[in-house]
């Protein structure tokens, strides 16, 4: 193997372990990366899928999306550029994404930025600071999360006001789903390398204008007195619904979410209410019907007076990362 062939195997395993570093919905870090001498694949691991709260795997492949973008953009700070092929098999759907045809283009300072954004960014489910968000940050983070696709729409008061009626709804109509209260059970408050442990959930139920979903059981992390009257809220949509849209939506979560982190600004995807059918009608009822709801986002200035959450953990590298095809080559 050439030093070239070895910078580039080298890199493609660096960029699979970085990617690990992605949101997940309730951080089941539903991935799995094969590099090989050429090139990188990204395949979903169906043993992590919500079955019951997610039966179609929206927010599997979501998830795994992010992941797919923090990859591109570590392969890009370390100055590579790699042709992206999604969902290439249709007769193989586990296989989400391959990296082929790399070149070495110099390393990008922008995306060694957002490198270092992957290792800080956090969800802090506690209301925000009274100090709304500066436009040109919300505008960054819009174009950011707007590409091939996929959009992202800021909320106006009264559809902030609809959407807090859609989440307390279906909040009700999970709460009441005995499969869905045992596997919210059994991916939090948990102890381990995946889930949500105790730590990174609420005390107590957060004063919000928009309900976050109710975890089945108390946190310890202290929320304190305050609102998030000085949140915004958005809606990541796109035109179609397919598992290459949401593949694009994650990407386009993952773009938004470290720009937003490098702005300072705190993110909160709130998935709930689009797990319930009922629900994601009425969100796409706010698109007039033109587009399909991939996910919501809460963005808000966290409190400066409380420190931020524990990161969740994560998966060992050899879990998620396989290097047997080029190992000792």
């Amino acid at each position: 193997m050439s030093q070239t062939d070895r910078a580039l195997t080298t890199a493609l395993a660096q960029a699979a372990a970085t990617a690990g570093r992605a949101p997940s919905v309730h951080n089941t870090q539903p991935w799995r990366w094969r590099v090989l001498p050429d090139g990188l694949e990204l395949r979903v691991v169906r043993d992590r899928q919500l079955t019951a709260t997610d039966p179609e795997g929206r927010l599997l492949v979501l998830s795994c999306g992010a992941a797919l973008h923090h990859a591109r953009v570590a392969l890009a700070a370390e100055g590579w550029r790699a042709v992206v092929e999604r969902i290439p098999h249709a007769d193989d759907p586990d296989l989400l994404a391959r990296f082929t045809g790399l070149t070495q283009v110099g390393a990008n300072p922008e995306a060694m930025h957002l490198v270092q954004c992957m290792r800080i960014r956090h969800t802090d489910r506690r209301p925000v600071s009274d100090e709304p968000i500066a436009d040109a940050a919300l505008d960054e983070i819009t174009e950011a999360a707007t590409a091939d696709g996929v959009r992202l729409q800021l909320l106006d008061r009264g559809q902030v006001l609809q959407l807090a009626t859609a989440a307390s709804q279906a909040d009700t109509v999970e709460s009441e789903d005995p499969q869905l209260r045992a596997e919210l059970a059994y991916w939090t408050g948990r102890a381990g390398d995946v889930g949500l442990p105790a730590a990174v959930l609420p005390e107590s139920p957060p004063q919000t204008t928009v309900p976050g979903r109710d975890f089945g059981r108390p946190g310890t992390l202290p929320v304190g007195s305050g609102h998030d009257q000085a949140a915004g809220y958005a809606l990541l949509y796109g035109d179609e619904d397919e598992p290459v849209d949401w593949l694009r939506a994650g990407e386009a979560l993952s773009a938004g979410w470290l720009t937003a982190t490098r702005l300072g600004v705190s993110v909160v995807p709130l998935s709930g209410v689009v797990e319930v059918p009922g629900t994601r009608a009425a969100l796409r009822g706010m698109l007039a019907g033109v587009g399909y709801p991939y996910l919501v986002l809460r963005m808000g200035l966290a409190d400066p007076t409380h420190a931020g959450p524990p990161h969740t953990p994560r998966l060992g590298v050899d879990q998620v990362v396989d290097t047997s095809a080029v190992r000792g080559t």
